[in-house]
């Protein structure tokens, strides 16, 4: 048995918790060490601090305590004689071992799922292989003691007697004498052997490696002798090689079994090719396939006005000519044109999502601006797609700014797909699609996660290649493929970028039962594209409704033991290793309602009310409370649940399911996620989010998620190879950080960054006791001054500084950073911050000062910049920075907060989302208060409002995770975060606070995320009006007159928008001054974050047009008339139930509008998530 003691894998927040809770001196337990393999870590409660002491192996496996200086050093060769020794007094510890502190009990998801029964065992994996594997994995996850192993073996002493009996059992008749002699010595003796290797947790199965190599002895000579007869044929057919290309020299390596792997794989992979290559030759043609994918010209009809006098033009965007062609007739002659190089900037409106500015260049040099009115904001944003690409595919730039990602889920049900699945690949479906004019433009790379597969590789690759070849007249590359089980990830890319992408990684982690079966578990897959790194993570995570804390657990396994990325980042897991991070997969997160709402549930599923359900979505509500997925974002949801469908229809859930246990209840859920999380100030957009609605062979639905990601180039000095750039330098000032840790230390810090040579370590930092119990390190004037590679600010201000604070004691990493780079000035000090996690829990904060000095230079506008988003007339100061490039109101970071006073404001556009105020140097400044200090980046998010949400301005918030309340309640308290001090992560239970803390900058009106309604949602008129978003997307509610409201030109609770400018006189503090009484209502006031003036006389608590003005005319923030004469509506909806049911009439009301079918009954607030609701979250996540 373990020792109640060793507590194995946990970490380390956790054994200061599980020390804390006992509170008694001398309590101890043992763990594995965090930052060497193999080594333990001794921690100790003294007067209510942990001291953490290493324990060592040295080469014979014995053990020792790194203690005190000046004691000398003993050795144990158990673990358990070293507690024994250490339980005596005076030994060297702070002091000696009292209280072990015992194991918690295991979570009962280690017990057969609900559909355990459904296990199958892994493919190609024979049953006989599990137990070799088995040691190994529990070594990995479990340090156990040497005794404790022999122990294991006593009680199951028939290991190698069950081997060889099972091998007896086969027919073994074809095998040559020579193997089966060899087979059967390693069974009966040298297994043995290989255990004593296990026990000690190494990996290494010196005796295995030996039969094998007996074993493939043959075939190595074999495969070496073939591989160049394949090359030589592959080259025929390669379509990819230049005339002087040479192969390179086979240079046979040594006959070892990672050769012989390596090998079959080249071999295989070529076999594949080659027949590959053939089919796309015949199939094509001599000539390139990826040069005949082109994109046809689209004609977009649009309204615009001239002298008053609106009239209808055609748009014709042809992307291959680099044309934007306008007609006044379909058919009619071109009635002038722009050429690519003259259309210099895309201004989307915010307040109408329809309509679309386009900044051109005349003849004369003068820039002329056009205003034109598209069908809906579909049209609009796939026109946007379609000019992006011209931009792109005309750009003089040798290296792209910016690529598009395809990411797909789907479970398959153990069920072969459809012949068709292009609906998946083009975004079409429910949610939020891409518009038919967006169809013909490929994406650069394709990453499909599936689950329950029950195909083999070579199958399911055939079958996305033939499907994407379909809709793009492209044959993808394959740049990686990786299974765990029916677990499995294929990443495709376009044949264009083959040689930019390098260090491809692939890794596997399993959680099933015991996390040893890879019936759940997560397949990960990550690389470089040119100078920015992507990570893919597809993960299977446990199933059932009341399993959701495993769940959460085999995500925190995933994240520490998941190995991808650069083996050098080792003090940081997979969510600061790369610039993108994207996890996907059948989370299996469920509505957590009761089951005899399951009538009720799918009632609310036809009538589109989503939000309503998703504030019950267990995922929402654990990252609310910031439990999983910390920093992650997530885009709204606007779909349906994806499981559990009836097979063959999409009509019908299918709910119950008889076992012999009884009746199980698989509540409709949306158990099947894309989420995403990356680096500060870079640029990701979600583009769409939604599932299919033609692929039915399996009870889950494909969900996809389509992103444009900012990447940069491999950079290359203007100085010359050789030359040492000495110009630029990275000095932090004043730094210290805050940490949530009982830990009796000294801290120190680790620098890491690609811009750097190596990593740089600080000296030690001073501690002072913080409030709450917080530990605060004071790095003050004694960090180390960095000196970057490249100094070229086009290079540098790329660039992102990984932090990780770690004990002096242990060298442990007690929480990690990332700090971009991307400043608004150099050669000046600005204040930082970032929020410090580890193992993906919150661990703290780190703040200062940086000063950035590059060489001379400035940065080159980026591609993705051509299309911006326009604060409207109605703004009145930086608007809803927030829903720009992250759905995350803590990524706007530092260029948000340092915007101009509202009052003031003479901006009228904000730039591409993710690089929100990117200015030229030392533009833009502001002075602000201690408090309000701009931060240079902070993606920590007040997760309390759990919706996630938009990107470029463009995408909906995602759904509520308060329960009663719509998302829309929570925009103006998520917007308003923005301008404020960053530096104050709210918690779930801060919803309060963010009352007190106003950002007057901000303008409701304009908070939601630019993006459109749901594909499904279009509105009937061919052609709507230029109309505010609330009418363009609720157009069925009965127009009554609004009830008065406190003032139309305020969309947020009047009162405090009202405070907006003696807030910015309060030195911008963020601490309005105390409202009225009425205005000092608790922690709901905030959900009704607008006013009464709902056009459709909904009740403001489910207002949905959410800080919406009736008239333009509240272009700036009032003064004093702004008090809530009355707290009528938006208050009293606080009080109401969640779903106020309606009367027949107001029903019938709603049907006979007819614009969609959204109307069959929207309850006031629970209708789709509208993309003008701001997002409850981007709340929350970087």
């Amino acid at each position: 048995m373990v020792p109640c003691w060793n507590h194995g894998n946990i970490t380390r927040s956790k054994a200061e918790e599980l020390l804390s809770r006992t509170g008694k001196d001398g309590s101890f337990l043992v763990r594995a060490s965090e930052s060497i393999s193999r080594a333990y870590a001794l921690c100790v409660l003294y007067r209510n601090c942990v001291y953490t002491y290493r324990i060592l192996p040295n080469e014979e496996d014995k053990f020792t305590v790194q203690a005190s200086e000046g004691v000398p050093m003993r050795f144990f060769t158990k673990l358990d004689q070293l507690i024994e020794f250490y339980k005596k007094e005076n030994m060297g510890l702070v002091t000696h071992l009292q209280y072990p502190v015992p194991l918690e009990e295991e979570d009962a998801g280690d017990e057969p799922e609900e559909d355990a029964e459904s296990i199958q065992s892994p493919p190609e994996l024979p049953p006989r292989n599990i137990p070799l594997s088995a040691g190994p994995c529990e070594a990995k996850e479990v340090p156990l003691l040497s005794d404790n192993l022999r122990a294991t073996e006593v009680s199951r002493p028939s290991l190698s007697e069950t081997l060889f009996q099972r091998l007896q059992s086969m027919d073994t008749s074809g095998l040559p004498e020579e193997h089966l002699k060899a087979i059967q010595d390693y069974l009966s003796t040298q297994l043995a052997l290989d255990s004593d290797f296990v026990k000690t947790g190494s990996s290494n199965l010196p005796h295995l490696k030996k039969l094998t190599m007996l074993l493939c002895k043959e075939l190595y000579g074999e495969v070496i002798r073939t591989l160049p007869s394949l090359e030589s044929l592959q080259r025929v057919f390669d379509q990819q090689l230049s005339p002087g290309l040479r192969p390179r020299p086979q240079v046979p390596g040594e006959a070892n079994l990672v050769n012989m792997v390596a090998k079959l794989s080249q071999l295989t992979s070529l076999l594949s090719s080659i027949e590959d290559k053939v089919k796309a030759l015949l199939h094509e043609g001599p000539e390139s396939p990826h040069r005949r994918s082109l994109i046809p010209p689209v004609t977009f009809e649009v309204k615009s006005e001239s002298l008053g006098i609106p009239q209808k033009l055609q748009l014709k965007v042809d992307v291959e000519s680099g044309k934007l062609i306008i007609k006044k007739s379909k058919d009619g002659s071109e009635d002038k044109f722009y050429s690519h190089k003259k259309i210099l900037q895309l201004i989307k409106s915010q307040k109408f999502l329809n309509k679309l500015v386009i900044l051109v260049e005349t003849e004369k040099e003068k820039t002329l601006r056009k205003e034109y009115v598209f069908a809906d904001s579909k049209k609009r944003e796939g026109f946007c797609q379609l000019l992006q690409q011209m931009k792109n595919k005309h750009s003089e730039q040798p290296e792209p700014d910016m690529i598009t990602i395809f990411i797909g889920t789907w479970n398959m049900g153990n069920a072969p797909p459809p012949k068709k699945i292009t609906s998946w690949f083009l975004s079409k479906g429910q949610g939020k699609t891409r518009d038919d004019s967006a169809d013909y433009i490929p994406h650069d790379i394709y990453v499909i996660g599936t689950q329950e597969d029950p195909l083999g590789e070579k199958e399911w690759l055939e079958i996305l290649k033939h499907s994407l070849q379909e809709i793009t007249s492209m044959t993808f590359k394959t740049i990686a493929i990786h299974t765990l089980w029916n677990i499995r990830i294929v990443v495709l890319a376009k044949p264009e970028h083959e040689n930019r992408i390098s260090h491809i990684c692939t890794d596997n982690v399993k959680t099933g039962i015991a996390n040893t079966l890879g019936n759940k578990g997560a397949v990960g897959v990550s690389f470089m594209f040119n100078g920015t790194s992507l990570g893919f993570v597809n993960s299977h995570l446990t199933s059932g409704s009341e399993k959701k804390l495993r769940r959460n657990q085999n995500y925190m396994n995933i994240l520490r033991f998941l190995a991808l990325g650069d083996k050098k980042l080792s003090p940081f897991n997979i969510t600061h290793r790369f610039t993108h991070l994207f996890w996907l997969g059948d989370l299996n997160y469920r509505v957590e309602l009761p089951t005899w709402e399951a009538e009720t549930i799918i009632q609310k599923i036809r009538q589109q009310q989503y939000a309503d359900l998703l504030s019950h979505d267990q995922l929402l509500m654990e990252r609310k409370e910031q439990k999983v997925f910390l920093h992650f974002e997530e885009e709204e949801i606007t779909f349906a649940p994806t499981y559990r469908f009836e097979r063959l229809t999409r009509d019908k859930y299918a709910y119950t399911k008889q076992k012999a246990t009884g009746m199980k209840y698989n509540l409709p859920s949306w158990c099947d996620r894309v989420l995403w999380k990356s680096y500060p100030l870079v640029h990701v957009v979600c583009q769409s989010y939604g599932s299919t609605s033609d692929i039915m062979t399996s009870d889950h639905s494909p969900v996809f998620a389509t992103f444009e990601a900012g990447v940069t180039s491999q950079f290359v000095s203007k100085n010359g190879p050789g030359t040492v750039d000495s110009q630029g330098q990275i000095e932090f000032l004043r730094c210290y950080a805050t940490l949530k840790t009982k830990s009796q230390t000294k801290f120190y810090l680790e620098l890491h960054s690609s811009c750097l040579e190596s990593f740089v370590k600080s000296q030690e930092g001073e501690n002072e006791e913080g409030s709450e119990g917080e530990l605060v390190v004071k790095f003050g004037e004694t960090l180390p001054k960095l000196k970057p590679i490249i100094s070229d600010p086009e290079y540098l201000l790329d660039q992102h500084i990984l932090i990780s604070i770690k004990s002096s004691d242990s060298d442990e990493s007690y929480g990690e950073g990332c700090i971009a780079l991307r400043l608004e000035a150099t050669e000046t000090l600005l204040p930082i911050h970032t929020p410090l996690t580890h193992h993906g829990e919150m661990m703290g904060h780190f703040r200062g000062q940086i000063k950035l000095q590059t060489s001379q230079g400035k940065m080159r506008e980026k591609l993705y910049d051509f299309v911006k988003t326009e604060r409207d007339e109605l703004s009145s100061g930086p608007k809803s920075l927030k829903s720009l490039t992250s759905h995350d109101p803590m990524k706007q970071w530092e260029p948000t907060n340092r915007m101009p006073p509202c009052g003031g404001s003479s901006i009228t556009e904000i730039i591409n989302p993710g690089y929100i105020g990117a200015a030229p140097f030392g533009h833009m400044k502001q002075t602000l208060s201690p408090d309000q200090q701009p931060t240079a980046w902070s993606y920590d998010q007040p997760l309390k409002d759990s919706s996630l949400g938009p990107g470029r301005g463009e995408s909906p918030p995602t759904p509520p995770s308060q329960p009663p309340i719509s998302p829309k309640k929570f925009s103006s308290s998520t917007t308003s975060r923005i301008p404020g001090p960053r530096t104050q992560e709210s918690r779930p239970s801060d919803v309060g606070k963010n009352m007190a803390e106003p950002l007057p900058q901000e303008d409701p009106p304009l908070t939601k995320p630019e993006m459109f309604e749901n594909p499904l949602y279009g509105s009937v008129s061919s052609f709507p009006k230029l109309v505010p978003r609330k009418e363009q997307e609720s157009p069925k509610m009965p127009r009554k007159e609004p009830p008065p409201c406190p003032d139309p030109g305020i969309s947020s609770p009047s009162i405090l928008l009202s405070k907006a400018q003696e807030t910015e006189g309060n030195k911008g503090t963020g601490k309005p001054v105390p409202p009225p009484a009425p205005f000092l209502s608790p922690t709901p006031r905030l959900r009704s974050f607008t006013c009464s003036s709902s056009a459709d006389g909904r009740p403001a608590g489910g207002d949905k047009s959410q800080g919406k003005p009736k008239a333009p005319t509240g272009t700036q923030v009032p003064v004093p008339a702004k008090r809530p004469i009355k707290p009528s509506r938006s208050e009293l909806s606080q009080q109401r139930p969640p779903l106020p049911v309606k009367s027949p009439a107001v029903l019938h009301l709603q049907h006979s509008k007819g614009r969609d079918y959204r109307d069959n009954t929207e309850l006031p607030h629970h209708g789709k998530p509208r993309p003008e609701d701001p997002p409850l979250a981007r709340a929350a996540m970087q």
